[in-house]
């Protein structure tokens, strides 16, 4: 009776043993994955917030819409903006910017990705289907087709302000400074720096 009582007590004493153990071994997972799951959070949040700055004052990602540029850049090419560097100097000629679209109607868009043509002082015309820029011919080994568009007269680009175009010289084919004038140097968000997708026509600007 005795050796029965024993065994019953060994019993109920390993049943309890498992028991505490099954607990404590709940509960130690559940911290752990309670401070793995916070220390993911945190991590998040400081991610987000660095590449929120980062998308604020340093770059931006920008999608190419429309046939403007071409043959330079393709609609659906995916660009990465450089910001920043217009805090350390102003735009040159031949830049790759993207700028606020400064004209007005149903066909405005929010952004325009253009080519500097003219910096400030600088006297920009069209002759004879050919860009001169101060009195000489501009060099355009981006473009596949003379001017379409009619000729301009000469006109000078006035401080604080840049004269674009596009790449497109086909006739109708890009909106710029030809129609809605010289723009505003407040109005350019960044230089196009990257073409980062499709990653086969990934290359520097």
């Amino acid at each position: 009776m005795n050796r029965e009582l024993e065994e019953e007590f060994m019993r109920s004493r390993k049943q309890r043993y498992r028991s505490v153990t099954h607990n404590k071994t709940k509960r130690e997972s559940r911290r752990i994955w309670l401070k793995d799951m916070r220390e993911w959070i945190i991590t998040a949040g400081i991610v987000f917030a660095i590449m929120s700055l980062l998308n604020i004052f340093v770059f931006n990602v920008s999608t190419v819409i429309g046939q403007s540029m071409q043959p330079t850049l393709y609609e659906g090419e995916k660009l990465i903006i450089n910001k920043i560097a217009l805090s350390f100097g102003n735009p040159g000629r031949g830049d790759i910017v993207v700028l606020h679209d400064p004209s007005t109607g149903p066909d405005r868009k929010e952004y325009l990705v253009k080519r500097i043509i003219g910096i400030p002082g600088d006297i920009v015309e069209v002759q004879d289907q050919q860009l001169y820029v101060n009195g000489k011919v501009v060099d355009e080994p981006y473009i596949d087709t003379a001017i379409q568009d009619p000729d301009f007269s000469q006109l000078t680009v006035e401080d604080g302000t840049y004269f674009v175009m596009g790449d497109n010289r086909h006739a109708g084919a890009s909106k710029d400074s030809r129609y809605f004038g010289a723009v505003a140097q407040e109005s350019i968000v960044g230089k196009a720096s990257l073409i980062w997708w499709p990653v086969a026509k990934m290359r520097v600007l």
